[in-house]
């Protein structure tokens, strides 16, 4: 927006400028057939990404030109970090990246509270590192609303995400309040934010199980190239390249030994700066042979506080059902898996399990893919948003629960594809569910 549109905007009453902002709004329901939008997975993809997003920053000054040319952060190493890209003619024109909750934390956490949001139901994830190349940053938003229909779309369905949050520059936080819904997460600026080279920055939140009702609302009678709501719920761009995945999994890993060695050890020195906790975490969460030589080494000395995990993990969102039998009577009790690994899950129950309980377990892990075994359920977690239950396969028929499982191990990313398995990033002992108390 030209400088002088943008002051005349600030001095209008808050309810006057974001309709005015609104009526900007050009959103194509047929965009030109060479823009693609997928997942980067590949070097190039990922070269082009970083690239662009280095000098989009150093030119608004959130970062200090880099000899690499690229901008990467220690959270694009994580299982649980996508980064999305959208490309005109094969050359990358844009991208975001999309953080949900691992080891690291988010970027933003170390100045904003989020306390708000985790109290609330759902997985979060944090918008990231978005940039539109200069040449495609037009007034009708040509990049820019396939790439933010492509973020709703994947968190929505494939990501298993319910809240966003965002840190972004003052001076751009009302195009997210406006013209995407987001909700401040408190009123104050915070004057320096480390994570983009100490410009100033605004925190919010967006619901994705309350947007679509607040964009119908907001977007009500507008013509359809003008309708966010009718953009983000109603068309199908047939742009956006979705994982293909074998599995009810929801991330994508994509970061194989090679990849982390070129863009972290050999472009740019990202692993070399990871303080020792970062390094033992990496090494918990990639701990297979073939990371081993390409990770940071760890000192020698006590281990972490946390205990590692044993097992990876994978981060599922998938029907199950328990049968339990007492006295003669057969129960079945819904599940709703929330992850797997060799020697358990971790799923969500609406009736209560104690501790010990043993039964005949069905899990829908894929299409078609359904495993009977059985478990005894270790642990029971309850939250303000429900009952957790942690699961051991315990019985003399796992070894079809064993064979799937390597089954989706073999799948584990390979050089230049998406991972057919995924994995939460989290090396603690404890299960991902926030604010939990363990009874």
């Amino acid at each position: 927006m030209p400088r002088l549109a943008h002051a005349a905007l600030s001095g209008l009453p808050r309810e006057t400028r974001f309709a005015l902002h609104r009526r900007m709004v050009d959103c194509n329901p047929a965009p030109d057939p060479r823009l693609t939008l997928g997942i980067a997975s590949t070097q190039q993809e990922l070269e082009g990404c970083f690239a662009l997003l280095h000098d989009a920053y150093v030119a608004s000054g959130f970062m200090k030109p880099d000899a690499s040319g690229l901008r990467v952060t220690p959270y694009h190493a994580l299982p649980t970090t996508t980064t999305l890209f959208a490309k005109f003619d094969d050359q990358i024109v844009g991208t975001l990246s999309i953080i949900r909750e691992g080891v690291f934390g988010f970027p933003m956490q170390s100045a904003f509270d989020l306390t708000a949001v985790r109290a609330r139901p759902g997985r979060i994830a944090e918008i990231s590192a978005l940039a539109v190349h200069a040449g495609f940053r037009d007034a009708s938003g040509t990049i820019l609303f396939p790439l933010m229909k492509f973020m709703y779309e994947y968190c929505t369905a494939y990501f298993d995400t319910r809240h966003l949050v965002i840190a972004v520059n003052p001076k751009h936080i009302e195009m997210y309040e406006s013209l995407l819904l987001f909700q401040r997460l408190h009123a104050e600026v915070v004057d320096n934010y480390q994570f983009a080279n100490g410009a100033p920055a605004v925190g919010a939140s967006l619901d994705l199980s309350t947007a679509p009702a607040l964009f119908k609302e907001s977007y009500e009678g507008r013509r359809t190239n003008k309708n966010l709501y009718h953009y983000f719920t109603q068309v199908t761009l047939p742009n956006i390249h979705f994982p293909q995945r074998p599995y009810h999994t929801t991330n994508d890993p994509v970061m194989s030994p090679a990849l982390l060695d070129h863009f972290f050890n050999q472009r740019t020195q990202v692993f070399q700066q990871l303080d020792e906790r970062r390094r033992r975490l990496l090494k918990a969460i990639y701990h297979e042979e073939g990371y081993r030589k390409v990770l940071p080494p760890v000192a020698d000395g006590p281990a972490m506080a946390e205990p590692l995990r044993r097992h990876r993990r994978y981060s599922f969102k998938c029907p199950a059902w328990m049968e339990l039998s007492d006295e003669g009577v057969v129960q079945s009790v819904a599940l709703e898996v929330i992850d797997v690994s060799q020697s358990g899950f971790l799923a969500r129950a609406e009736s209560a399990l104690g501790e010990q309980m043993r039964g005949l377990v069905r899990l829908e892990l894929g299409a078609g893919v359904v495993v009977t075994t059985t478990a005894v359920v270790v642990r029971r977690i309850t939250t303000p948003n429900g009952s957790f239950f942690g699961f051991q396969i315990d019985g003399p028929d796992d070894h079809e629960w064993r064979r799937t499982i390597d089954s989706m191990e073999a799948h584990h990313t390979a050089p230049g594809a998406l991972s057919g398995s995924s994995e939460v990033a989290d090396a603690s002992e404890e299960w991902s569910v926030h604010d939990m108390t363990i009874i």
